[in-house]
């Protein structure tokens, strides 16, 4: 693969980005019940129209549009394809693009997923990816190293909003540590040298509640932008978004996918539902 200059960091990017268009991340998820909602095929083509309408509408209006890897791939090469061009399209757009991936594996293997979404070169680029730390902090190593490389970025899942997560993440070593706290300085040391956001973001969920105080969490410190999905279908309110993040709330970023797909098919309605989440969002995080 080749090799091109490093461009300003991500985590400059992102605060470029939530500057000037707020601080909301919208998930392009193509579900099969949000293609039907939208009358369109299960297939290739439906999904190739659902992606092309979210890019047409919101790639110039919110900070960051974050696929989800998932529902393309189920539909083979052909997905994959519509996945690629969806995110060229969007970055064209000058959008941020957080490919949703939760990826974590080891060694070579981490190494690839790290050439595949996030070498420029690659047809899958994206600015950040998500990434699954459970394998240990240091396995993400090549991916942590790829994105300071190339000015990328990656979020690691910290502190998710599924109730299976906390059997993993809230869980104390010997001297009383959690897994989550331990992930949060892993982020915290790969982020020491930002001056103000960092490349090295957290998932943390909107709907965890009372759960970054009583680990301890200190998400200020770690310089992290923070991936706070949850906002709309997934219940959270805005209101949340202060609850669980206190004084970091500067540097969340907040994440809603149906809550705003469901208002679809037409471009004017993404739009508006859109630009009503997001001034929900921003009054709570001021």
């Amino acid at each position: 693969m080749s090799i091109e200059p490093v461009t300003a960091p991500f985590g400059e990017r992102l605060r470029a980005a939530m500057t000037a268009r707020g601080p909301l991340c919208i998930g392009i998820d193509p579900h099969p019940s949000l293609l039907a909602s939208w009358e369109l095929p299960d297939d290739a083509a439906g999904l190739e129209r659902f992606a092309r309408t979210c890019v047409e509408a919101l790639a110039g209006q919110v900070a960051v549009l974050k696929p989800q890897s998932a529902f393309f791939e189920r539909h083979g090469s052909a997905g994959v394809a519509v996945l690629e061009r969806a995110m060229s399209d969007a970055r064209s757009a000058g959008c941020l693009v957080l490919l949703d991936a939760k990826r974590g594996d080891i060694g070579s293997t981490m190494t690839a997923y790290a050439q595949a979404y996030l070498d420029p070169s690659s047809p899958l680029r994206a600015d950040a990816v998500t990434l699954s730390p459970y394998l240990g902090f240091g396995s993400l190593r090549p991916a942590l190293d790829m994105a300071a490389r190339y000015g990328a970025g990656v979020f690691v899942l910290t502190l998710t909003s599924n109730p299976e997560g906390a059997s993993v993440q809230h869980a104390r070593d010997a001297d009383g540590r959690s897994v989550a706290a331990s992930i949060v300085d892993g982020v915290a040391t790969e982020n020491a040298d930002a001056n103000d956001l960092g490349s090295v973001g957290m998932v943390v969920g909107a709907t965890v509640g009372s759960a970054v105080g009583q680990l301890g969490l200190d998400l200020d410190a770690s310089r992290a932008p923070l991936l706070a999905p949850g906002i709309g279908a997934q219940g959270a309110g805005p209101a949340d978004l202060q609850r669980v993040f206190g004084s970091a709330r500067r540097n969340v970023l907040a994440s809603s996918s149906r809550g705003v797909l469901a208002a679809g098919p037409t471009v004017a309605a993404l739009r508006e539902a859109a630009a009503r989440t997001a001034d929900e969002v921003a009054a709570a995080l001021a």
